[in-house]
């Protein structure tokens, strides 16, 4: 899978465009974790009318990005919901910026975070597997959002969301309280072989569930303050039972992409059994549709150059898909879940 090289481009701006006037604001929220021994690249996304400087994020040849205000003023207003969201594996926060945005012009704060080792400037797939890591950088944001003297008054804590796509779906289930099994995993892979992508990169990678420590991946990494979970074609929950979901409490929200030939088998959650177990929870399947489909809107000529660069399709959708009606679908969803 060379989605690393696709997202890595979301950085390299195109030449400058009309920017529109925006109602959102974003500002870097980088922040030290222990747990890593070093930063965890942030931002933060807020409602703001005022002040700050205007610039498209996430803007390349590829994918299409958002305006928003460099460092603008918080607008004045009622407490705000919150969201952490976590991106898939090779992903960065760019990759889920039309959700973070649209999420904020609604009247929510949400983090996005770059997490350390998984991420597409800093990957390592040994390390990047230990998806621990990656709900404690979601606490630690929230840590520091709590603290934070423009921030804190104004946080509903009634409404904390943990969210995230793909892995990142796992790690918001995880912040609910769901465990991981990691024989159902060695399992999986042991069944599937190459026929799930997510086996089929850890093989090429030289990298195997078996190499993991047992009592860390099936540990509880819950956090008592998230009241609302969100996943979005969620990986890594294979071989559960009800014990693994017994101490999740949130409201909750399954989030499905695509079926048939265009459903992953990692992230399928109907296949492996999960919905059986979260009775309690929405589940929404959104088809046509494939797992990309929750990647930014792709321009005119982007399919062509990944096709050009030898690229994943990112791109392209399965036919009927509507990406831009998926995306306002899934805001749509999380929108209602927070009561927005």
């Amino acid at each position: 899978m060379k989605l690393l090289t696709t997202l890595a481009a979301a950085t390299a701006l195109t030449p400058a465009m009309t920017l529109a006037e925006p109602n959102i604001a974003m500002s870097d929220y980088t922040y030290q974790a222990k747990h890593h021994g070093s930063e965890v690249p942030a931002v933060i996304w807020y409602p703001s009318t005022s002040g700050g400087d205007t610039t498209r994020v996430a803007e390349n040849a590829v994918f299409y990005g958002i305006d928003a205000r460099t460092d603008g003023t918080l607008a004045d207003g009622e407490k705000l919901p919150v969201v952490l969201l976590s991106h898939g594996l090779g992903g960065n926060w760019r990759s889920m910026t039309w959700l973070a945005g649209d999420l904020a012009a609604q009247g929510a704060l949400v983090i996005s975070l770059n997490h350390p080792a998984s991420s597409t400037f800093d990957f390592d797939m040994r390390r990047g597997l230990k998806h621990w890591t990656r709900a404690r950088d979601m606490s630690r944001a929230l840590d520091k959002l709590l603290d934070d003297p423009m921030f804190a008054g104004r946080i509903d804590t009634s409404r904390i969301m943990a969210a995230g796509f793909s892995y990142g779906g796992w790690t918001a289930l995880s912040l609910g309280g769901v465990t991981a099994n990691l024989a159902g995993e060695i399992a999986e892979c042991e069944i599937q072989q190459d026929a799930s992508s997510h086996c089929a990169d850890l093989r090429k990678a030289g990298v195997s569930f078996d190499q993991m420590d047992a009592d860390m991946w099936d540990a509880s990494y819950k956090d008592a303050r998230i009241t609302h979970v969100a996943a979005m074609d969620p990986a890594l929950h294979h071989g559960f039972t009800a014990k693994n979901v017994a101490d999740l409490d949130t409201d909750t929200l399954l989030i499905g992409l695509g079926e048939g030939e265009d459903r992953l088998i990692a992230t399928d959650f109907d296949a492996s059994g999960l919905t059986d177990l979260l009775k309690e929870a929405e589940v929404v399947r959104i088809a046509p549709a494939f797992h990309f489909s929750l990647l930014p809107l792709c321009k005119p000529a982007g399919a062509a150059i990944l096709k050009d660069e030898n690229d994943d399709p990112v791109c392209t959708d399965p036919e009927g898909a509507d990406r831009a009606a998926i995306h306002s679908q899934v805001i749509a969803l999380i929108s209602t879940q927070l009561d927005l």
